[in-house]
């Protein structure tokens, strides 16, 4: 069994700061680990073993000295109780390896490193969205750096209560915890952390949203909308229909969609939101469309003129400008079309699912055509469909008793 005391190491000269260090007995053997952490004897309950709080600049220095010493606690805890585990142990061992952790990589270095690879492999999507958490952690943060081991259970329930003061949606919130999750477990398995589970205690899931689709009525009255007097106008619908006729394709899917996909009346794709391969007949109504911009994309790899660039970086914010684009013309077909909520991108995917279940297409059917992993995930897609089910056949109990 090994006790850790911290005490305050006084100086010398009256009025000036001692150091902080640490005492580890193990075995009727005694160790040190001296720490950087300078204090008064005014500052330090050696009974209490806490920082002795205080106001002004100072205050706020101290209480990050008291968070530092609670963490190092931690981590000490940690090493003692893994070695304890393990067998017979030294007094050198806790503090090489209590050195090793709390000097290692700071989090948004390793963050950083994690974002440059992910663009290496071209991931860019996956690469901008580590992006978005660790600018959100540094806001957090006021741009200031933190040392793995100070991530802490009681830090991030605090990041979660500031995402909330800051009105950041649940999912929103939940969505950087994942991410910035993930980067802790690949820390913790590289073995620049202790595992600790820092984020055991905030919400990580994913709640229901209400799903936007169409009626096939709007779809055909969409379809018939004369946009002769507008090129920009017409390539939206095209683009709409095209991916409500190939089982609602994601606009990323379109955009990155080659040529060479297309094979003996199939258009064969990998979905880059899971990595799943999908097949496709190629309708008519498919190859009309492909057609009308077929010279619009010679000297490209591409299906559409989306993509033009061969540089991944440069192709991936043609993307996200088109995608833009793209939802601000589909939102001023809504209003010719004289929609209550506007089109967007994704409204052609929820649409296919939702006329397909209403002409009682199997939802294992749906699922396939979708590429949803599991039929959960369609009736996600599904669940205002559903709740309308019900309201009519509550309806129809209903005007029985009249």
């Amino acid at each position: 069994m090994t006790t850790v005391k911290i005490r305050l190491r006084r100086s010398s000269v009256a009025g000036k700061e001692g150091s902080l260090f640490y005492s580890l007995i193990h075995n009727r053997r005694a160790k040190q680990i001296t720490t950087k952490y300078k204090l008064l004897p005014s500052e330090w309950n050696e009974s209490m073993q806490l920082v002795i709080p205080s106001r002004g600049e100072r205050g706020n220095e101290l209480l990050e000295v008291q968070q530092l010493i609670k963490r190092d606690m931690s981590v000490l805890s940690s090493i003692i109780k893994r070695l304890e585990a393990d067998g017979s142990y030294s007094l050198n061992e806790v503090v090489q390896q209590f050195s090793n952790l709390t000097g290692s990589i700071t989090f948004f270095t390793y963050i950083d490193e994690q974002i440059r690879k992910l663009r290496l492999k071209d991931h860019q999507g996956t690469a901008r969205n580590y992006l978005r958490a660790r600018s959100s952690f540094s806001k957090f943060r006021k741009n200031k750096d933190i040392e793995m081991a100070s991530i802490t259970e009681e830090l991030i329930c605090d990041y979660e209560m500031w995402l909330r003061r800051n009105k950041v949606s649940r999912n929103t919130a939940s969505f950087y915890m994942r991410i910035l999750r993930s980067v802790y477990n690949k820390a913790a398995e590289n073995g620049c952390t202790l595992q600790i589970y820092p984020f055991k205690k905030v919400y990580t899931g994913v709640e229901r949203t209400r799903k936007r689709a169409v009626d096939e009525s709007i779809i055909i009255k969409l379809k018939k909308t004369d946009l002769s007097y507008s090129q920009t106008l017409a390539y939206a619908r095209d683009l709409f229909l095209f991916s409500f006729y190939t089982r609602g394709m994601a606009f990323v899917d379109m955009a990155y969609l080659k040529k060479t996909d297309i094979k003996n009346g199939q258009i064969h794709y990998i979905r880059r939101k899971t990595g799943q391969s999908l097949s496709i007949r190629q309708e008519p109504c498919m190859q009309k469309i492909i057609e009308r911009y077929a010279d619009k994309t010679v000297g490209t790899e591409y299906i559409f003129p989306i993509i033009t660039s061969a540089n991944t970086e440069r192709a991936f914010t043609q993307y996200q400008n088109s995608l833009s684009y793209y939802n601000k013309q589909l939102k001023r077909l809504s209003v010719l079309l004289g929609l209550d909520k506007p089109l967007a991108s994704y409204v052609s995917r929820h649409s296919w699912a939702t006329v397909a279940r209403n002409k009682n297409v199997p939802i294992s059917v749906i699922s396939a055509g979708m590429g949803h992993t599991s039929e959960a995930t369609t009736q996600i897609y599904l669940a205002s469909l559903d709740a309308s089910v019900v309201d009519d056949a509550n309806n129809t109990i209903i005007s029985g008793l009249e």
